[in-house]
């Protein structure tokens, strides 16, 4: 018997030696791009948390004040970032399975999603916030139909069923906000119920 270890049996004190390919994955691009979203992360949590420091943090009727959730937003995704981080210098993640989407982007979807979004923004205050969630809904739904293939999702009947159901979504939120909490939200009318 040989009293010289080899590289996979134990150390000399006893312990098992690292086996080479838990370090196979520790500075290849997939790692480095890994370390590079985490980093992102952390500075997005580091700004959410320079914006929370600029929000008065007197505490309302319940008690919590208005920079509560900005802190826990930027705190949460502090804990993501250092983990994101962690994985990526510990071998990143290397066990996860091959992507099973497309190798690219559908712009034209993501263009969708984004013309809700920004027309949303730009006419809250024209159209009011029912109508205006409501075309960013029957937009972005579109957008995620695309994605996905389906067939139907230029058709008149699927965008009627998208602005009906948009409806029924934004309309008791806003009525919620404005009529039982008294908080302001852009309305076409003044009545507080459109």
């Amino acid at each position: 018997m040989s009293n010289t270890a080899d590289s996979s049996g134990p150390g000399a004190n006893g312990a098992a030696a690292p086996a080479p390919e838990a370090f196979e994955h520790a500075h290849t691009p997939r790692t480095t791009s890994q370390l590079l979203v985490g980093i992102a992360v952390l500075v997005i949590a580091g700004l959410l948390s320079w914006g929370a420091l600029h929000i008065p943090s007197q505490a309302g009727y319940s008690g919590v004040g208005p920079d509560f959730l900005p802190w826990l937003s930027a705190s949460v995704l502090g804990l993501c970032g250092i983990w994101l981080c962690w994985e990526a210098l510990t071998g990143g993640f290397h066990h996860l399975d091959a992507p099973d989407g497309a190798q690219h982007g559908d712009w034209g979807a993501l263009t969708w999603v984004c013309a809700g979004l920004i027309s949303s923004a730009a006419l809250i205050t024209s159209l009011g916030f029912i109508l205006s969630c409501s075309l960013c809904y029957v937009l972005a739904t579109q957008g995620l139909r695309r994605a996905t293939g389906q067939t139907q999702a230029g058709s008149f009947k699927t965008m009627g069923k998208d602005l009906v159901t948009g409806l029924l979504i934004s309309a008791p939120v806003f009525w919620a906000f404005t009529q039982f909490l008294a908080i302001n939200l852009p309305g076409l009318t003044e009545t507080g119920w459109l």
